[in-house]
């Protein structure tokens, strides 16, 4: 259908998709490639800004190194995109994510427990660093950095002794040292990703067991995923919009527009997808000086 102004008025403020998604990967379909190049020319579609995370922009790349001529857009709650300093949906999901840790720390004082919050953020860290040092969390667990689980009981008790209720904020990839990673089950999705979840409930009752202290765990999941989009992300999204429209009418496909300090600049694909962003260590370690306190 065509998006003319009148279709797309009104969704600026909407979380999500008008179009609908699919976790369907067209690489691992028979002739994926061939069909979708098909679907373009039965619909006379010139060029595709193609929008969407790792695994999206992955299949992007793809179809760039076929001959489809498309341009990227980096969206993901995640932020976990190489090239860009920021995608649009993580300022929002961190917005989320900082609020729900707000409101649990007065339950955590009234009862003196061991709050866990656990976020999502695949096999990344940067929901669970930024929302858990906005939200004041006492300990801050990422998949970069394997845990030491005696550290965080020390934490843990630290906080209680200057009697003050801990907040423990774990992202869904975090795993222990010398540990295996704590999922529900080991079922994937369609890019091959582990199902994710699974290590706050883990935790929560390690850290109950180890320090005495009652101990509960509050999943964010996809509450972090919907809802209304932050002014950062409707403003960051509408810039990625303008500058994909001209990279397409200057016919530099098999681009992906970015963020760079303030400016938006456009990036090679396959630059853009060649890894995972993972938090960098010594950003993890600015914040450690707060953890127990």
């Amino acid at each position: 259908m065509p998006l003319d102004v009148p279709t797309v008025r009104g969704i600026l403020p909407l979380g999500g998709t008008i179009l609908g998604s699919s976790r369907t990967n067209p690489l691992r379909l028979e002739n994926g490639i061939d069909r979708i190049k098909d679907t373009l020319a039965a619909h006379r579609i010139e060029a595709l800004v193609t929008i969407g995370g790792e695994d999206t922009l992955g299949v992007a790349t793809a179809l760039s190194e076929a001959g489809v001529r498309l341009v990227g857009v980096p969206k993901t709650i995640d932020n976990d995109v190489g090239g860009t300093d920021y995608t649009f949906g993580f300022n929002t999901a961190v917005g989320i994510a900082t609020e729900a840790i707000d409101r649990l720390h007065t339950t955590a004082e009234s009862h003196k427990r061991t709050l866990v919050v656990e976020v999502m953020g695949r096999h990344s860290g940067w929901i669970a660093l930024h929302a858990g040092v906005a939200g004041g969390a006492n300990a801050i667990l990422i998949p970069e950095i394997p845990f030491d689980l005696d550290q965080v009981c020390a934490w843990v008790e630290k906080r209680f002794e200057s009697n003050y209720a801990p907040i423990v904020v774990v992202a869904e990839g975090a795993a222990p040292k010398a540990g295996q990673l704590v999922v529900k089950d080991q079922s994937s999705d369609e890019f091959g990703h582990v199902r994710l979840s699974g290590i706050g409930d883990w935790l929560a009752r390690e850290l109950e067991d180890r320090t005495g202290k009652e101990s509960r765990t509050t999943v964010l999941g996809h509450v972090q995923r919907g809802g209304t989009p932050s002014a950062y992300d409707r403003w960051l999204a509408t810039r990625f919009g303008l500058h994909a429209v001209d990279a397409l009418r200057d016919g530099d496909f098999g681009t992906m527009v970015a963020l760079r300090g303030t400016d938006i600049v456009r990036v090679p694909l396959t630059d853009a997808t060649r890894g995972v962003k993972k938090v960098p260590p010594e950003l993890y370690a600015e914040f450690d000086v707060f953890f127990g306190t």
